[in-house]
């Protein structure tokens, strides 16, 4: 029967993925698929779920079929064009703020942004700061210029995320400085076998590696930070990054004069994030 009951009953899909594919479909809320489950659907809502329901079978990512994805309680866009927000990258986030935190009006800078999912989280928890995201992608930027102007308040005091199209720091104003720099760079190395795998298959290949070993972005990042940090407090930096490349960042930190440097672990107990402090005066 073309009921929300008879279809969920019948998806291919595991239930959570075909309800909100359901949902997204016939413009329902999650209560209204259990309120409204034994209504008759008309064919064409019923159809549209198929369609999408065949191409989630087929593998496509379920934010990009319904172009959008939460992220730190934020409803984010989501296009083929940018990387899918992932909780783990909410400790990037977190740990972002903490560093922040004391600072009055403090400047940020996060590199890559894809869908400005790391800028703009950071940007509505504080409202004084100054923000800034790059990316090399055009398409990228349209999608976070799309999400900066739709989440944040426009009157925000520290004004709004201003997005550079740039390779790392190359189309920077040079006299720009920063409190915190973070990113989530490509740093899965080229060979490795998720890159085919599920969701990886239909995200820009660009935002995911660096095609090579996995850590030459994070080195590029690494190596440009300290000119960008304010001359007399000094600044923060901190890298996401693979299951398996915790002490590998840790060692680029330390011999790049960084202080302080650790890691901190996801949910899941993984070695998400590592960074450290460069320090006025170094």
């Amino acid at each position: 029967m073309n009921n929300v009951a008879g279809l969920l009953r019948t998806s291919a899909l595991p239930p959570l993925e075909a309800r909100i594919l359901l949902g997204h479909a016939l413009g329902w809320r999650r209560t209204e698929l259990i309120t409204r489950s034994d209504e008759p659907l008309d064919a064409e809502p019923v159809a549209r779920f198929q369609a999408l329901e065949a191409r989630r079978v087929a593998g496509e990512p379920v934010a990009q079929l319904i172009g959008a994805r939460e992220f730190f309680g934020l409803d984010f866009e989501v296009t083929p064009d940018v990387l899918i927000p992932r909780p783990e990258t909410e400790l990037l986030v977190e740990t972002a703020l903490a560093a922040l935190d004391g600072i009055a009006r403090p400047r940020m800078l996060d590199l890559g942004t894809g869908s400005g999912a790391i800028a703009v989280a950071i940007a509505s928890v504080r409202p004084d700061a100054q923000v800034w995201a790059v990316d090399r992608s055009g398409e990228a930027l349209a999608v976070a210029a799309r999400n900066a102007a739709r989440l944040l308040d426009a009157a925000r005091p520290g004004g709004p995320v201003q997005l550079e199209r740039s390779d790392w720091y190359d189309a920077l104003e040079r006299a720009l400085r920063f409190d915190v720099i973070v990113s989530n760079p490509p740093y899965i190395a080229s060979g490795d076998p998720h890159l085919t795998e599920g969701d990886l298959r239909f995200e820009p290949r660009g935002a995911l590696t660096d095609e090579a070993d996995g850590l030459s972005a994070i080195r590029a990042i690494i190596a440009g930070a300290p000119t960008r940090f304010d001359e007399q407090r000094g600044g923060v930096l901190w890298l996401e990054h693979g299951y398996d490349q915790a002490a590998a960042v840790r060692m680029l930190l330390a011999q790049a004069g960084f202080a302080a440097v650790r890691s901190e672990c996801d949910l899941a107990g993984i070695e998400r994030i590592s960074g450290g402090e460069w320090r006025a005066g170094v």
